[in-house]
């Protein structure tokens, strides 16, 4: 097939997806929604900014641009994803033309937007009117988080699943929430890990406990929907308690908000805030520690979560909808109000203090990722939903021509 993905280039879940068809002999082609590298293999590669995603210049693991890094130092992250949601649908019209011609001359057989803001919107500007069909994933805040931020941000996401011709989430939670959105669950649609799953021989278990200090690991940087205030206060708590315990953020180097946090609680000598990691890197590091953190407002099925999972880590996730299609409280996870310090605290001195419990959801997780999250299997059933899709919008567009032609 001749595949047009319209992603963030940079982005690790969109690099699985892109280096597995391309392995299989797919001709692939990328228009990606931010500045990046290409992607070697790619048939061809186009930059197309949108949202103001031109001031993020960053390479998937390489650090943020000199823009990016004023962005971040003068503002919050929640503000500043108030800004692009604000800002962000007003650059969609002029992106839309520049990427309507590229479709026109890739002439795909499959348009492929990988998220709804911003990816999944400007397809369906591009493709009006068009019948290339058009595949939207939808990513674990779409719904909950930016499609409800502002009017126009409503009606992008509406549009996005309207003109869809098939919808990929990661989560049944949020095929629910397309149907109120206003996708017709008469089209395909398929549940799958959003990040093409797991590659198990990169995320695996220790083979043996590390001879160091318990390690609870917080994978998941600073986002809008992560509840960093919670995890900062609660690690106090914790730290009050179990002093030997060792706490790392990953993507909190230098970043203000970290820093205020661990420089307000006085735990500076508890808390390593580490730099974005690359892949290899940050499983290495799972392997280390005993317990991730996942403490999120808005979820789907988080990559990281299942990475852990795949790593033999013990989750403690906000309770979601969307995490209790993976953890069972009690059984092989934790789940916590994400708002309440004390009960993360308590969840924490929970699964240090019983290693018992750690190592019977261990296997539980390990049959789980291998069964609805390994990489091979998840990508294997997205390379036959693909031409399905392809197929299913030529017979409905010949259906509508001739319906048109016996008026």
């Amino acid at each position: 097939m001749r595949i047009l993905f319209v992603a963030d280039g940079r982005s690790p879940i969109a690099l699985n997806w892109m280096r597995y068809f391309i392995a299989a002999g797919h001709e692939v082609h990328l228009v990606s929604s931010f500045p990046c590298h290409p992607e070697p293999g790619l048939a061809s590669f186009t930059i197309v900014t949108v949202a103001l995603s031109e001031v993020k210049t960053t390479t998937a693991g390489s650090g943020a641009g000199g823009n990016d890094r004023f962005l971040r130092r003068v503002l919050p992250v929640g503000l500043r994803t108030k800004v692009r949601q604000w800002l962000g649908p007003l650059t969609l019209p002029r992106a839309a033309r520049k990427l309507r011609r590229i479709i026109q001359a890739v002439q795909p057989d499959l348009v492929h937007a990988m998220r709804i803001p911003y990816e999944g919107m400007l397809c369906a500007l591009a493709l009006n009117g068009m019948s290339t069909p058009l595949l939207v994933s939808v990513w674990g805040n779409d719904f909950t988080l930016h499609a409800p931020s502002t009017p126009l941000m409503r009606y992008y996401t509406r549009l996005a699943l309207r003109q869809a011709s098939a919808l990929h989430t990661d989560c049944q939670r949020d095929l629910r929430l397309a149907q109120d959105w206003g996708f017709d669950l008469s089209k395909p649609a398929i549940v799958l890990p959003g990040g093409g799953g797991i590659q198990m021989d990169v995320f695996y278990p220790a083979q043996e406990a590390p001879d160091q200090p318990p390690l609870v690991l917080n994978p998941r940087g600073l986002r809008a929907y992560v509840r960093s205030d919670t995890i900062f206060q609660a690690i106090k708590l914790v730290h009050a308690q179990r002093p030997e315990v060792r706490f790392a953020c990953t993507g909190m180097a230098g970043q203000t908000e970290a820093l205020r946090w661990v420089d307000a609680l006085g735990l500076s000598g508890a808390v390593a805030l580490l730099a974005p990691l690359s892949r290899d890197d940050m499983a290495a590091l799972f392997r280390q520690a005993q317990v991730m953190l996942s403490i999120t407002t808005h979820d789907g099925t988080p990559n990281t979560l299942l990475e852990g999972l795949a790593s033999g880590c013990f989750p403690i996730a906000g309770d979601l909808p969307s995490i209790r299609e993976w953890i069972m409280p009690g059984v092989n996870g934790l789940l916590v109000d994400p708002g309440d310090p004390q009960a993360l605290a308590q969840a924490m001195l929970q699964a240090l203090d019983q290693p018992d419990l750690r190592s019977k959801a261990r296997q539980i997780n390990l049959d789980l990722v291998r069964e609805r999250a390994e990489y091979g299997r998840v990508m294997g059933q997205a390379e036959i939903f693909y031409p399905q899709i392809a197929q299913i919008n030529a017979d409905y567009t010949l259906g509508k021509t001739a319906e048109t032609q016996r008026r």
